[in-house]
């Protein structure tokens, strides 16, 4: 549930930013912040967890002697807000003489609206009890359906997020967003003969109601995983060794591109801010327009995809969000940016600078990161393979703090002969530097599809809705091992 416009506390939040500037800073912005969540787990058909929080209050941040300055307060007085901006301008001018160069921001033309996302159906209009017995079935439907494995755990998570922000600024940003969100997870336990199991996690999650558990299909879709894993505790094989052609599936290119591009394009990165926190990035400023892939890559981040994790059609800052290109047609193309990194750089915001609670700041985030698709079937992208391996999921994976040297270990996977998919592999392992992968890429699949998840960065840890997505992909001559 949101809160109505007119209990928003916008008076206290224009006091902030009067109340900033008459002190001394540079700017001001002020941001409302509410979540209002509830969540139910189950254990098998024993629910372990019920609950549900109300997180909320104002973030005050500043710029005074050319240095940022944040607080925040749960208290939604003007006593408190400006105790609150004193805080923030304080902390900007003792970090001041730290700074090698003054924080300017770029000139924006920023918004002055409402977006309001009425979802379809809310999760509230199933009981707690209609939420159980969905879950409840799916786990029933799942006992006896594999004779060849016994199934122990499945863990189940089902919830909703409601997030209301009002931001207002100094340079006349005025922003109020509700955005619902939606999010079923489960971890699948499989146990075969002689100790040998598998695990497997997956969220789903998306901007709306309860109409997207229709949508998403969960019994036909932990029946599937059964399958398929239940094949290669089975079946599976050691995978082949060495150097040869990989078709890899649409997740693990979507978890790729979010770390191997998303992260490294992140302009606060390249600065070198999150260097203690998160990591650095290979990309410098000088890297626009080098070659990093094929001239089939181009990867996308875009905030404005109609019911996406990551969805918002205003930033943090109150800059329209856009389609944004990283890497286009296999060169480095831009960087995300907010309106600091956007005057470091010359570039100007491109909408990028999300917080995910009043406690944080905000900060340059993706949103939905993708690979374009190409014009291939999955069949035609088998038919070109003489021997390889098809990885469609993977089971655990890490990436250098630059972002340049990745492991995948495969889950499901598929041995190639000559076009066609034959028996399972175990645990087949792809390793491979960012330049490698996309250079290899030589097709793409028509299709793009999107998984969702929530992206880590900042001290403390600041955690946001993203989708990443892509096709499956045809990669030549990469490194397999086990």
């Amino acid at each position: 549930m949101s809160l109505s416009s007119d209990s928003l506390p916008e008076d206290v939040l224009e006091i902030a930013v009067e109340e900033a500037l008459a002190r001394g800073a540079e700017y001001a912005e002020a941001r409302y912040h509410s979540i209002t969540s509830q969540g139910l787990m189950l254990r098998n058909d024993r629910v372990i967890a019920l609950g549900s929080e109300i997180e909320r209050g104002i973030a005050v941040r500043v710029t005074a002697n050319g240095s940022f300055g944040f607080a925040s307060t749960t208290r939604t007085s003007s006593e408190d807000v400006v105790r609150a901006v004193e805080t923030a301008i304080a902390s900007a001018r003792a970090s001041s003489g730290y700074q090698k160069e003054k924080v300017r921001l770029s000139p924006e033309r920023l918004g002055r609206a409402t977006i309001v996302v009425h979802p379809k159906r809310s999760l509230q209009s199933l009981s707690v009890e209609d939420r159980v017995g969905l879950m409840r079935d799916l786990w029933k439907s799942l006992a006896g359906y594999s004779r060849k494995v016994k199934i122990p755990v499945l863990f189940q998570s089902l919830g909703e997020h409601v997030e209301e922000k009002l931001v207002v600024n100094s340079d006349g940003g005025k922003v109020h967003s509700v955005t619902p969100r939606l999010y079923y997870t489960y971890n699948l336990v499989l146990a075969g003969d002689f100790g040998h199991t598998l695990n497997r996690m997956y969220e789903f999650s998306a901007v709306g109601g309860a109409e997207l558990l229709e949508e998403w299909s969960l019994e036909e879709r932990l029946k599937s995983e059964v399958s398929s894993l239940e094949n290669v505790i089975v079946n599976g094989r050691s995978p082949p060794r060495g150097r040869m052609d990989v078709v890899i599936g649409h997740e693990i290119v979507g978890l790729a591109v979010h770390e191997s591009c998303g992260h490294p394009s992140e302009a606060d990165r390249v600065l070198g801010r999150e260097a203690a926190q998160g990591g650095m990035s290979f990309i410098t400023r000088e890297s626009l327009g080098r070659k990093i892939g094929s001239t089939l890559v181009s990867i996308v981040d875009d905030p404005t995809i109609p019911g996406s994790n990551g969805f918002y059609l205003y930033d943090d800052e109150t800059v329209p969000a856009r389609k944004r290109y990283l890497y286009r047609n296999g060169r480095i193309e831009g960087l995300l940016h907010n309106r600091w990194t956007g005057s470091v750089f010359g570039t100007g915001s491109n909408g990028s600078a999300r917080s995910n609670s009043y406690r944080g700041e905000p900060l340059v985030r993706m949103a939905n990161t993708y690979l374009e698709p190409g014009d291939h079937t999955f069949e035609e992208l088998l038919e070109g393979v003489r021997e390889g391996v098809y990885i469609k999921s993977y089971m655990e994976w890490n990436i250098s703090d630059d972002r340049w040297s990745q492991r995948y270990v495969g889950l499901e996977a598929h041995y190639i002969k000559n076009g066609e998919i034959t028996h399972p592999v175990k645990n087949p392992v792809l390793e491979v530097n960012t330049e490698e992968l996309y250079t290899s890429i030589d097709a793409l699949e028509k299709e793009v599809r999107f998984h969702a998840g929530t992206c880590g960065k900042g001290e403390p840890m600041q955690g946001v809705p993203v989708w990443f997505g892509g096709p499956n992909v045809r990669a030549r001559g990469l490194r397999i091992g086990w």
